[in-house]
């Protein structure tokens, strides 16, 4: 999928995939793709500007932990971003059912 359709998404993204446990850069770059099937490759290059964001905005807090027997960044989120994730899977169900409604108007529910 084009990183340029993730737009406007990827908070939302990256805010799911730590809801449960925290997780090191690559390893949210693999639960992305996990969970969508493959379908989501997203670069690194993308993924941690927006953790840095995250973190600035207070969604997110991050420490340095061994993984693996490497020294990784872990990202987890904090209340704000729990309230923040909640924000943002109203918008997606509100824009899904607008834009569903546009693509597919004789489908009913």
């Amino acid at each position: 999928m084009n990183t340029d359709a993730l737009r406007g998404h990827m908070d939302a993204l990256l805010l799911s995939v730590l809801e449960h446990e925290p997780l090191h850069g690559y390893a949210i770059i693999e639960a992305l793709q996990e969970r969508s099937g493959g379908a989501l490759t997203v670069p690194t290059g993308t993924v941690y500007p927006a953790l840095r964001r995250l973190e600035r905005v207070g969604h997110l807090d991050s420490e340095w932990a061994t993984v693996g027997g490497r020294k990784r960044r872990t990202y987890r989120l904090t209340p704000a971003g729990r309230a923040a994730l909640a924000g943002e899977r109203s918008a997606w169900r509100a824009f899904t059912t607008a834009i569903g409604s546009v693509l597919e108007p004789h489908r009913t529910s």
